[in-house]
């Protein structure tokens, strides 16, 4: 059987996944999103468990009684002070965070790593990744699909995607070429990549360009009799006001790339004061460990114990 195709549309499994995120938020790409969920204190805590912990393990950590999530986060809050002064700084806070972030994509491309390396050498091809990808269909090419146009799309962007990768033109990619391959959206020359791709997603009559039509209906197609949300006005305005730079009806490939990979924002610096801000009772710009276990529902779903699950063990390098 194919292989689940989550490179090949990176995407559309970034709006699948982010659940709570507003519909017209979800293309754009910063650092590793911190959380996929609303940062609104005043409806729940989950964007700062989320940016704390780390996304992958949020449930295994939410399941815990009082005190064993306690216990954990002693645990956390003495790896994140690393010169064993008993408190939290912000800039050790800031570091923990952007660990948490880079752990989520290497953790990414290791589980994928293992299902493309087939031979085992410590970098894939791209004829390995096609054939564990494509291959049960490539023999028939793609005539046992029923939708064959969609499959060779995929393969061709796929291909495209992996020679942008690919920086040496080898047809292999290394660990960090496969790291671009499959976090386009985390390197500056796969950009243009992310910008083609969306473009593609979005321009339905193929002008390369994006109409207003084609904008809003990326993000909303109304049912029957259905009113149009406030969202969907504003995001209107915001097309022709901000994001149609030039006044020409039409977003191009350069005002694409303003909106979906805005200038970047250091959020795990931003998280870092935010969590401090909130939870500092003393205001001594730190935190020590009793001020985090008193407001222990900012932490113990948040990127810093990846997301509620962290499996926190001696040994284990976090």
């Amino acid at each position: 059987m194919m292989m689940l195709l989550g490179p090949l549309a990176f995407l559309c499994i970034l709006a699948a996944t982010a659940v709570s995120v507003p519909p017209q938020e979800k293309r754009v790409h910063h650092q590793p999103d911190l959380s996929s969920h609303v940062h609104d204190d005043a409806h729940g805590y989950q964007y700062d468990h989320e940016a704390f912990l780390g996304k992958e393990e949020a449930k295994t950590f939410d399941q815990l009684t009082p005190e064993e999530s306690k216990a954990r986060l002693a645990k956390i809050v003495e790896r994140i002070d690393t010169d064993k002064d008993g408190f939290i700084s912000h800039a050790e806070l800031h570091h923990w965070i952007k660990h948490r972030q880079r752990r989520y994509i290497e953790d990414n491309v290791n589980k994928h790593w293992k299902d493309y390396d087939k031979n085992r050498d410590d970098q894939i091809a791209w004829e390995e990744y096609k054939n564990t990808t494509y291959g049960y269909y490539l023999g028939e090419d793609f005539d046992d699909v029923e939708d064959k146009a969609t499959y060779k799309s995929m393969l061709a962007r796929d291909e495209r995607r992996f020679r942008a990768a690919d920086r040496d033109a080898d047809g292999i990619a290394t660990r960090s070429e496969f790291t671009a391959f499959l976090h386009p959206e985390e390197f500056d020359h796969m950009k243009d990549v992310v910008v083609q791709e969306t473009l593609e997603d979005i321009d339905k009559n193929k002008d390369g360009k994006i109409d207003i039509n084609e904008y809003i209906g990326d993000m909303f197609t109304p049912e029957d009799g259905e009113t149009e949300p406030d969202w969907v006005h504003t995001e209107k305005k915001h097309f022709s006001e901000f994001r149609d730079s030039n006044k020409d009806g039409y977003l191009d490939a350069g005002e694409v790339a303003h909106w979906i990979l805005p200038g970047e924002v250091d959020h795990a610096d931003n998280e870092a004061k935010h969590l401090i801000h909130e939870t500092d009772t003393d205001k001594d710009g730190r935190l020590q460990l009793s001020e985090v276990l008193e407001k222990v529902d900012y932490f113990k779903m948040s990127t810093i114990t990846d997301y509620g699950g962290m499996r926190v063990k001696e040994h284990e390098e976090l």
